[in-house]
């Protein structure tokens, strides 16, 4: 089967095409990432040496770029990785999430139609369900749980999951979608919490951290994640949605609070700064669905993961440098 990558050179995207393109040499995989500033060519530069995969430079956006890809190159299936993602970002400037995360979706849709793919997945969010209240552990969003978004990143994704649903209904697109919880993990760009407190604590620089800290979001390590989806592209059912959660709950100053405790930094770098408008309060997951239908289980442990993650960005401080300073950007020639 040929396999369409989109958003390939990102934290997630490149994790699975790490994962899936040594797992399957029959298969082949071809990565299409438009490098914004978020897209790391280096996170997949080991690649280029694999028979079955490529690298394709383009926007998911440009709807003839896409019709004349799926035309020449006939994909099995479709995978969207690609997305504006930092809630922050989605804030200051919601313009760039509705077009890639919506119009995007459509594009990539379209042409799946027109060129009759197998199977269309989509890479959603736990964050389109909204938020739980704090005091109330037994609660957990399932796949039933009604869309209730708080920001313009977590209003594009329910859109797009919406639209896939509709194309799925209306013209017959055999679709899935998997909704996740916050992963963690290697090659991560330094904007999210964790790579952002291990870049700030290695410079001895203050981490800034939402209101009081409190925030509770569910941890799943990047490769459990990737997992599950391969397990639901090859084997889910058409038309259905699957959780993939961490079982990992941790407020953010707990998190930082790690981090520096594996470094060996005071928590006097902590810095409370004004929270985040619609800060959504906690975010946890039912992933029975995908455990009992799927066979699927976590290989991760939080603090196994965690202890790894950090070795991980401290073994590779000039991957974080080459982000800091620009120079990642040069990584692929166009």
């Amino acid at each position: 089967m040929k396999f369409l990558i989109t958003g390939g050179a990102g934290f997630i995207g490149s994790n699975y095409l790490q994962y899936v393109v040594k797992k399957y040499p029959n298969d082949k995989f071809v990565c299409l990432d438009y490098l914004t500033y978020a897209g790391n060519y280096n996170n997949i530069k080991m690649l280029e040496k694999e028979a079955n995969y490529k690298f394709v430079y383009g926007d998911i956006t440009d709807r003839m770029f896409i019709d004349e890809l799926f035309q020449k190159e006939k994909f099995d299936i479709v995978i969207n990785f690609a997305a504006e993602s930092h809630v922050d970002n989605s804030i200051k400037n919601p313009s760039i999430f509705l077009t890639t995360n919506i119009i995007g979706t459509q594009v990539l849709m379209d042409a799946s139609l027109k060129y009759n793919i197998k199977r269309y997945h989509q890479i959603s969010t736990d964050e389109v369900y909204g938020d739980l209240p704090l005091d109330r552990p037994d609660l957990l969003f399932t796949e039933e749980t009604p869309i209730h978004t708080s920001s313009p990143y977590s209003t594009s994704k329910a859109s797009a999951d919406l639209l896939v649903m509709a194309y799925h209904r209306t013209y017959g697109l055999p679709v899935t979608i998997s909704r996740c919880s916050n992963n963690y993990g290697p090659y991560q760009f330094p904007e999210k919490l964790i790579p952002l407190t291990i870049k700030k604590a290695l410079n001895n620089e203050k981490i800034p951290v939402y209101g009081t800290g409190e925030n509770v979001r569910d941890w799943i390590h990047v490769h459990d994640h990737n997992v599950g989806v391969d397990l639901i592209v090859r084997h889910g059912k058409i038309g259905e949605i699957y959780n993939l959660g961490g079982h990992a709950e941790r407020p953010n100053l707990l998190i930082v609070k790690t981090i520096l405790e594996q470094m060996g930094k005071s928590t006097e770098l902590i810095n409370f700064v004004e929270d985040r408008k619609g800060h959504d309060l906690r975010y946890a997951i039912d992933s029975s669905k995908m455990e009992k239908e799927l066979g699927w289980t976590r290989s991760y442990e939080f603090e196994t993961g965690m202890k790894e993650t950090i070795a991980w960005y401290l073994d590779h401080q000039d991957w974080i440098e080459e982000i800091e300073n620009g120079t990642y950007k040069e990584s692929y020639s166009k």
